[in-house]
């Protein structure tokens, strides 16, 4: 098709299906393919063309004093064709054609329309980027065609694949189907649009494909009945398909002869709304087919335009053969001459004078305008650039020396330079430009196959995918309106495994994709069906479904072994103060003043805060409680060891002074000189536990090690160092004093309350080398509980030993209590 002007626009369009290879023998001079099946909606994208060029001129606001004119050309869907379209176009070596009376030639093209395909596209840009010429695609949509280093004066009306993939994905998430199939046509199109899907599937995590099919170029039956057989077999139950409407005829043939039923598919734009799969052998299986096709927009005076075109009113010098057969198409009738045998089978001949208003068919619907928007937006797309280039200001343009492009001297380059920075809105109010990479702002509606019951077929639109700043991708559907094509007129299942129930995690099945998967329990502490582990202080419970939290355990005054441990401390802490009463009620008594009563009462209490030291060590562990607790029990217990060492020591000087010549040693062992030893060889305790406090200070401790489903608070010691030299420090005192008692045990009677200190030190000494290996081998709240049970063990001990007789004595024996029993016969009789 041509039309003349001052600024020529090249085109390439589909105006038919197939095409035919003439004999390439080179016997003779090579004839050029022959095309055949009219494609009616490629004939009305190049009527829509030559429309909105005609548009144009008649718009005094843009490209005044300008006309616009066109040269298109049919691509047959085949590369060579249309390739050798684009090169004739942009080197003005197409046949001559005759403008006017007196003029013959060509125009210069500064821009194509075209190609639909991405395989023509990838392979016309590749030559026609080299010169900078601009081309704007209108259908091309492999992500590929992005490459501004690879295509640099390549641009397009339509989104990209790669946001077609994207929303495709958004659409398999919407319904929860994470295992589809996918099915591709063997060219740029459809390999690149593969590769980007398993790219985003595997960023994204939003799902498998069972299959990925490559569809053949040509009808091979024997492949596609295999992988006919391949979708039969599968559990996929999606099918995703991205392919030319003339090759999907041949997939849905076998579909059709192995009757594969109960198969949802997702269309991409190339096939969505092609008529010659909206047919009554097809609809059965393709009814209810979700589909991403190109934005709807309106274009105000097309429809009578299209009805203008009649055989009668254009010579082969305009529309060439195109409009011949579209009209022997349309009318189904032949111009004469006939071809042989037309007349015989009742076929009639065309006269030209058919009214086309009286056709039903795709070519004068208006209410569904797809491909031909984005050729619309295309041409004016050029068209505002061109009217930006011839409105630059002399000294103010963007070339070289602030000079401006001129229509005479025109490059191709230049144009780009304004394509790149065009922006305009439609009369439909939608607003076009192109970012960095050529490509116009994403959007697409979301359509569906109705079948409707009589047969016929209604494709609606459900929703629309688009970009926005705010949310980037984002998909609105109206599930009310979709047509689901299963008995349950539900939206399918199709997942390869189940969602683990709770308490159970996935197990990836070996060589399948991550959709596939078994359920096994989870192990104990983990939930949900990814596993996930509970935190610290939580557990799983028995189903396994949620975390709980874990039991917490210490030694309690409410557990009865606290409770136990409790009662003997503070009954122990009673009994010392019941004796020390009895001691300062008889404390003129002679036993009570025979064994130093000062020692005693002091004794006494460093016993009775043993006892007390003890509770301590009950209760939830705190910072307070854990530096206290083994303060308070190492300085307790050296204060009641020194006080017996010092005992020991004083009975020994008391019989040395007895002897003759013996006196000098009890000014040693005067009542200032114990009470300083008591004090000094306290403060040692206490610089040790002091030392302790500020190096490495007990603390709260929450143990996990002894049970995976319990939190054992305990004290941690911080330094083991230090509480070694404490409970060394108190062993050796007490061996100090064993040692001495052991030595002045046969004494006289009256002076034998050293037995009584060497078997209370024996019952110290063997209560606390017990407590050593119980204490390391007892896990969590035993440890505290074995400490506690040394300490009232070792103070009853003592309390019983060296209380107990004298106790005896002043109680229930006081004819004993005199200083002649005392010193005749001694303590015990």
């Amino acid at each position: 098709m041509h039309k003349t002007g001052d600024v020529i626009l090249g085109g390439l369009f589909q105006v038919h299906f197939f095409s035919s290879v003439p004999d390439l023998s080179f016997t003779s001079q090579p004839q050029q393919p022959t095309c055949h099946s009219v494609y009616v909606l490629g004939f009305k994208s190049a009527q829509t063309m030559a429309f909105a060029i005609d548009e144009i001129n008649r718009n005094s606001n843009l490209l005044p004093n300008v006309t616009l004119g066109y040269t298109l050309y049919d691509n047959c869907l085949e590369l060579g064709i249309g390739f050798r379209g684009a090169l004739s176009l942009a080197s003005g070596q197409e046949d001559q054609i005759v403008v006017d009376d007196t003029c013959v030639g060509n125009p210069p093209v500064v821009g194509i329309v075209g190609d639909p395909t991405s395989t023509n596209s990838i392979a016309i840009s590749n030559v026609l980027g080299l010169y900078r010429v601009p081309m704007v695609s209108y259908f091309a949509t492999c992500s590929c065609l992005s490459d501004r280093q690879k295509y640099p004066s390549f641009f397009r009306t339509i989104p990209s694949d790669a946001f077609q993939v994207r929303a495709m994905i958004q659409i398999l998430k919407h319904f929860g189907w994470t295992w589809a199939g996918l099915l591709v046509t063997d060219d740029d199109y459809g390999l690149h649009a593969a590769r980007f899907f398993q790219s985003e599937l595997s960023v994204s995590g939003e799902g498998c494909l069972a299959y990925t099919e490559v569809l053949p170029w040509d009808k091979d039956t024997e492949e596609l009945r295999r992988i006919v057989d391949v979708m039969k077999t599968s559990t996929a139950r999606v099918v995703i398909v991205f392919e030319h409407p003339s090759r999907m005829i041949h997939l849905m043939d076998e579909v059709v002869r192995q009757n594969v039923t109960a198969l949802q598919w997702i269309a991409s734009e190339a096939w969505t709304e092609s008529a010659v799969l909206q047919t009554p052998q097809y609809m059965p299986y393709l009814g209810g087919t979700l589909g991403i096709t190109i934005r709807q927009g309106e274009i105000p005076g097309l429809r009578e335009f299209l009805l203008q075109i009649r055989p009668d009113l254009h010579h082969n010098t305009s529309y060439g053969n195109s409009l011949v057969r579209f009209w022997e198409f349309t009318f189904q009738c032949r111009f004469a001459p006939a071809p042989a045998g037309w007349l015989e089978g009742g076929g009639a001949l065309c006269t030209g004078q058919e009214d086309l208003g009286n056709v039903d068919n795709e070519y004068l619907d208006i209410s569904n305008l797809r491909p031909e928007y984005n050729v619309y937006k295309a041409v004016y797309a050029l068209a505002y650039s061109l009217d930006d280039m011839l409105r630059c200001k002399p000294g103010r343009g963007p070339f070289s020396g602030n000079s401006c492009a001129s229509l005479q001297s025109l490059e191709p380059w230049q144009l780009v330079y304004y394509m790149e920075r065009v922006n305009f809105t439609t009369p439909f109010g939608d607003q076009v430009s192109f970012d960095d990479n050529g490509d116009v702002i994403p959007i697409y509606d979301v359509i569906n196959a109705l079948w409707l019951p009589d047969g016929s077929t209604k494709i609606q639109k459900v929703g629309e995918v688009k970009r926005t700043a705010l949310k980037g991708e984002e998909l609105i559907l109206d599930e009310g309106k979709i047509f689901w094509n299963f008995e349950s007129k539900k939206p399918p299942r199709s997942v390869c495994s189940e969602s683990c129930p709770p308490g159970t995690h996935m197990v990836r099945r070996k060589r399948e994709p991550e959709c596939c998967f078994d359920c096994i329990p989870c192990s104990e502490g983990k939930i949900t069906n990814k596993s996930s582990s509970c935190p610290e202080d939580f557990w799983s419970n028995p189903q396994r479904d949620h975390c709980v939290l874990k039991k917490t355990e210490f030694l309690s005054y409410h557990d009865p072994l606290g409770i136990c441990l409790t009662a003997i401390s503070l009954l122990g802490t009673f009994i010392c103060a019941v004796v020390l009463g009895i001691f300062i009620y008889h404390r003129t008594t002679p036993i009570v003043r025979a064994n130093n009563s000062e020692l005693s009462f002091q004794l006494l209490l460093s016993l009775k805060l043993c006892f007390l030291c003890s509770l301590l060590f009950i209760g939830r562990p705190r910072m307070w409680t854990c530096q206290l607790r083994h303060a308070a029990f190492g300085i307790s217990f050296v204060l009641c060891v020194s006080c017996i060492l010092v005992k020991t020591m004083v009975v020994l000087a008391v019989f040395k002074a007895s002897k003759p010549g013996g006196g000098a040693s009890l000014k040693w062992f005067g009542a200032m000189q114990q009470r300083g030893t008591v004090l000094f060889l306290t403060a040692i305790q206490a610089a040790i536990c002091t030392t302790w406090l500020v190096s490495s200070s007990p603390t709260p401790h929450k143990n996990t090690q002894y049970h995976n489903d319990k939190i054992v608070y305990e004290c941690a010691v911080g330094s083991t160092v230090c509480f070694a030299v404490l409970l060394g420090y108190i062993g050796m005192l007490a061996f100090l004093s064993f040692l001495i008692a052991f030595l002045v045990r046969n004494l006289p009677d009256s002076f034998n309350e050293a037995k009584l200190i060497t078997f209370s030190m024996l019952i110290f000494c063997a209560v606390w080398v017990a407590f050593v290996p119980a204490y390391i081998s007892s896990p969590g709240n035993l440890a505290d509980a074995v400490e506690v049970f040394a300490i009232l063990a070792s103070s009853f001990g003592l309390l019983i030993t060296l209380f107990g007789p004298k106790c005896y004595i002043i109680l229930l024996r006081p004819e004993m209590n005199t200083k002649k029993a005392v010193m005749g016969r001694g303590i015990v009789p």
